[in-house]
């Protein structure tokens, strides 16, 4: 029999909701949650495909074995040699543990935000449909649909729209007045006498740290938007580190632990460097591939817990399949004993 559960869209960090059909236990699809207040019946390919990982998890033959092993060189190595990765893909609840986790055995935490930060008042989402101006950073139609639909608005209530992006074929160049493919600092310096009070900076990326500060001290509202559902939220908990912060803690770590996220993809780095490596995740990826141990952990489908979406909404999600499987918090509470 079908049946249709409600849940978050786990793709970036806007928040959108979907709907999860299931056919008896088994996930067969998704379709728009279209009551949802943030995409209000939408959803792009990128959530359509955010159930990918569950059909592709990893299967839990031995996975008391996993987090065995996992102790045992936990307990073995010296905790200034431990490095701890926490990601934007875990929920608000993960964060938290991983945190104490990191924290009570005097093991280095590393959290990177593509090289953004924090920013405690942004922009809404109504914010960015209903500026005078919107000026945006990177190819948010493409990239962030849902926050692009946002924009598209702003165009149709006549809105000017101030486009940069280091892509010449960018969609958003194609509702845009004026383009750029610049650096950050001069598109902003280029317009600055166009910024005002009715305007809007929406960004996901920043290709240098005097970007993010020349966008902190403009007279306007801003919207950074995370490529990763609980971006938001772990900047709440735990601060991030740049790119290079990141390599220089590869640099000095030889038991890596990398809870749900793949920072092999994510940074250009000799992993190899690294003497032994522990993946926590649900599926497989670029990190898994090379770990020397991966334990199984439950997706996002399967649990209960929390996003912060961009705008600072905190959203709850409850699991859409029983599982046997554990956690991360549950796992953590394994390797504490």
């Amino acid at each position: 029999m079908f049946e249709i559960k409600h849940t978050l869209c786990p793709s970036c960090s806007v928040g959108c909701g979907i709907n999860v059909i299931l056919d008896g236990e088994e996930i067969v699809g998704t379709f728009p949650y279209k009551r949802h207040p943030v995409n209000a019946g939408k959803n792009c390919l990128n959530g359509r495909n955010s159930i990918d990982c569950f059909k592709n998890k990893f299967e839990s033959d031995d996975v008391a074995k996993a987090i065995a092993d996992a102790s045992n060189e936990i307990k073995s190595a010296n905790a200034s040699d431990v490095t701890v990765i926490c990601s934007g893909n875990d929920s608000v609840e993960e964060i938290e543990a991983i945190k104490d986790f990191a924290e009570s055995n005097g093991f280095d935490i590393g959290f990177y935000a593509n090289n953004l930060k924090n920013f405690d008042d942004v922009a809404s989402y109504d914010d960015v449909a209903h500026a005078g101006k919107v000026f945006v950073i990177g190819d948010l139609l493409y990239e962030n649909p849902l926050i692009g639909r946002r924009i598209v608005h702003a165009k149709q209530n006549d809105a000017k729209i101030y486009a940069l992006s280091k892509n010449e074929k960018a969609v958003t160049f194609n509702i845009a007045d004026e383009i750029s493919n610049s650096s950050v600092q001069e598109f902003l310096d280029g317009f600055k006498g166009e910024i005002d009070d009715s305007s809007v900076v929406v960004f996901n990326y920043v290709d240098e740290a005097d970007g993010l500060d020349k966008i902190e001290s403009l007279n306007c509202k801003i919207l950074p938007v995370f490529s990763k559902p609980n971006t938001k939220g772990a900047l709440n908990i735990i601060d991030s580190k740049s790119a290079d912060e990141m390599v220089e803690l590869f640099d000095n770590t030889k038991l890596l632990l990398v809870f749900n996220d793949d920072v092999v993809d994510e940074f250009d780095y000799d992993f190899t460097k690294v003497s032994k490596i522990i993946s926590f995740a649900c599926c497989e990826n670029d990190t898994t591939k090379i770990a020397d141990i991966v334990v199984p952990v439950k997706s996002w489908l399967e649990q209960d817990g929390s996003f912060v979406n961009a705008m600072g909404d905190v959203q709850n999600f409850n699991s859409v399949v029983e599982s046997d499987g554990l956690g991360i918090v549950e796992v953590i509470g394994e390797l504490n004993k």
